[in-house]
Order: structure tokens, then C-alpha cells, then sequence
């Protein structure tokens, strides 16, 4: 079972979103387990804050280092978990990474706040520094929780079919292809003639070129790597 632990100044914004679909689905299976710390229960009388004024140059506020340390070293399961920093100057979250941290045993982010985290919290627990694109949120809160929904739906047994899971967007280099559901024909759109052939084969190669084609002209970037991967076919 992957636990989950998030340390946030606002838990209310998460536990709202663990009760609902998939991510409710992964604890009643018990596959995961999420907890929240609230950061304000770990600010003490002589610190009164978790935030204060930059030293140097720069403006906003910056969050202490005690209080989150504290919040950190509450977490028992802390020693051999992944500590993930949501920043927009991390590293580019990618499905790759996500495969890799569903098979962890104990995740642990860090939400930031304000102008971000005092330097020291990053370079002392942070195993990993990831971005979800090149823009700023307000808060740590929303980008942790697309990454937990990405790395959750990929632990076996929290989707009620797993290999759907292996035919998204980015799985295998390629994006995903189209999908058609009933009825045949709705003002005389139809759905292609192979997906009702029957034939398993020519539905699996029509369904691959689909996502070639749509990886080849929307990104160029993954093209060339599912190419190379596959002897420049």
C-alpha cells in the first residue's frame, strides 16, 4: 500500500478532492492511504508564523524552515520516502516519472506558499523537485494533486481495468488515439467502419497509426523518441 503524506497549510483543499472518484476508489481498495498535516499545528509560540520577510535582496515571504521540518520529522514512514517539492522550476513532470513513483512504498510533498520555501528545507529532505508547466500557481496544493491523481490511477488495482491505463498519452512516447462510443451514427457522423469489422488486429493497427499520426504533427518531440525507440520506424 502506497501512503501519502502531504504537508499543506490549507488540508481542506486536498481532503475535499480525496473523497471524490478515483482517488477515494484507491483507499476504499486499499491501495493507498492519504494524510494530511497541517503545517499550522506545528508553529510554535516563539515563531508565530510559517512564513517571514526575505534576508537580501527580493520581495514576498518565504516559509520557515521549522515549521516544516517539525511537520517532517512527525511523519514516521519518513526515512526511506520520496520527498516531492511541486515548483515551477523542478523538473518537468512526466508519465515516466509517475510510473516510477507509484511503486514507492511512502510519498511525502512539501505544498508551498507565498514566493516558496526556505532554501535549507530543499537542499536538506527534497528528493524531488517537479514542475507541472511553465507557469506559477498560488499555492503547492493544486500541482500536488495532479501529480497524486497521475502516480495513483497507475497502482494496479485502483482502475477497474489497468491496461486502459497503458494506452494513455505519454505511456509509450505516443499521445493517446480517438475513442467512439454508442450509437453507430448521431446526425450522420459515424464511427469508423474498422471499429465495427470485428477484426482485432486491423482495430489494434488502425488505433496505433491514429496515434502516430496525431503524435507526429502535434509533438514533434515525442515523435522522434518513439521513433528512435522503435528502430526509426
Amino acid at each position: 500500500m502506497l501512503k501519502i503524506y502531504i504537508i499543506t497549510p490549507f488540508p481542506d483543499i486536498l481532503n475535499a478532492i480525496f473523497k471524490q472518484s478515483m482517488l477515494k476508489k484507491a483507499i476504499d481498495r486499499e491501495r493507498v492511504q492519504y494524510k494530511t498535516i497541517n503545517l499550522f499545528d506545528f508553529v510554535k509560540q516563539n515563531d508565530g508564523r510559517i512564513d517571514d520577510y526575505p534576508y537580501g535582496i527580493g520581495k514576498g515571504m518565504i516559509m520557515k524552515v521549522a515549521p516544516i521540518l517539525r511537520a517532517f520529522k512527525s511523519i514516521k514512514k519518513r526515512k526511506n520516502a520520496r520527498v516531492i517539492f511541486p515548483t515551477p522550476d523542478g523538473d518537468l513532470f512526466r508519465q515516466d516519472i509517475a510510473i516510477d513513483l507509484s511503486k514507492e512504498k511512502s510519498l511525502v510533498f512539501i505544498c508551498g506558499h507565498y514566493k516558496g520555501i526556505d532554501q535549507r528545507i530543499r537542499d536538506s529532505i527534497v528528493t524531488d523537485e517537479l514542475s507541472i508547466g511553465d507557469y506559477v500557481l498560488t499555492n503547492g496544493e493544486l500541482p500536488a494533486l495532479v501529480m497524486i491523481d497521475s502516480i495513483v490511477r497507475l497502482i494496479p488495482g485502483v482502475l477497474n481495468d489497468y491496461e486502459s491505463a497503458e494506452t494513455d498519452s505519454f505511456f509509450d512516447d505516443l499521445l493517446d488515439g480517438p475513442h467512439y462510443t454508442r450509437p453507430r451514427e448521431y446526425e450522420e457522423i459515424k464511427v469508423p467502419d474498422v471499429l465495427l469489422s470485428g477484426h482485432h488486429q486491423d482495430i489494434k493497427d488502425w488505433f496505433l497509426k491514429q496515434r502516430i499520426d496525431k503524435t507526429k504533427n502535434r509533438r514533434k518531440d515525442l515523435f522522434e523518441r518513439y521513433k528512435s525507440k522503435n528502430n526509426g520506424e
